[in-house]
């Protein structure tokens, strides 16, 4: 294969795409079949919804489902199944208690650091042979190309894939 300096921009292109699609194919696998149950537990709208609740606080639907970037129905059906499982409670809005709150259970808050814990173990085994400055530079350029989607869905009036933010503080 030729080096990127006599590759075509078309090439690039090429090949960028390609690799992105490989990306999202093997991390799906990875999550599925991963030997890690822990890791491999909790799905991605689950892992999302989870930290986006640790790191925003408590918030109602619309609020959540505006901050994802997706709609009020949509965080409905995949809140319920954290909601029975016992990782995220409803709680009255403290000034208006027609008002429902989400927020993180202490048993929610436990998954997502289990769940954390086993993903940058993961992380670290994939990058062992990086370099510190590889695995930042990895880093910052995929948070970059997470906010060039993110920006592209939100300015086209399409939604947001489900929790990205575009300064990828999502991990």
């Amino acid at each position: 294969m030729p080096t990127s300096v006599e590759m075509t921009e078309t090439d690039l292109y090429e090949r960028l795409q390609h690799e992105v699609a490989l990306f999202a194919r093997r991390a799906e696998q990875t999550r599925l079949g991963g030997t890690d149950k822990i890791r491999s537990s909790l799905d991605r709208a689950a892992y999302l919804l989870l930290n986006r609740l640790h790191q925003e606080g408590p918030m109602g639907v619309k609020a959540l489902a505006e901050g994802m970037g997706i709609d009020s129905s949509t965080v409905t059906r995949q809140v319920a199944p954290l909601v029975e499982s016992g990782l995220v409670k409803r709680t009255s809005h403290p000034e208006d208690g027609r008002a429902v709150v989400l927020a993180l259970s202490p048993r929610g808050q436990s998954r997502l650091a289990e769940v954390r814990a086993a993903r940058r173990a993961l992380m670290a085994e994939i990058t062992e042979e990086w370099t510190p400055a590889e695995r930042a530079s990895f880093t910052g350029l995929l948070a970059r190309f997470n906010a060039a989607l993110s920006e592209r869905h939100t300015s086209s009036g399409a939604a947001e894939q489900p929790g990205v933010a575009p300064c990828g503080h999502n991990s």
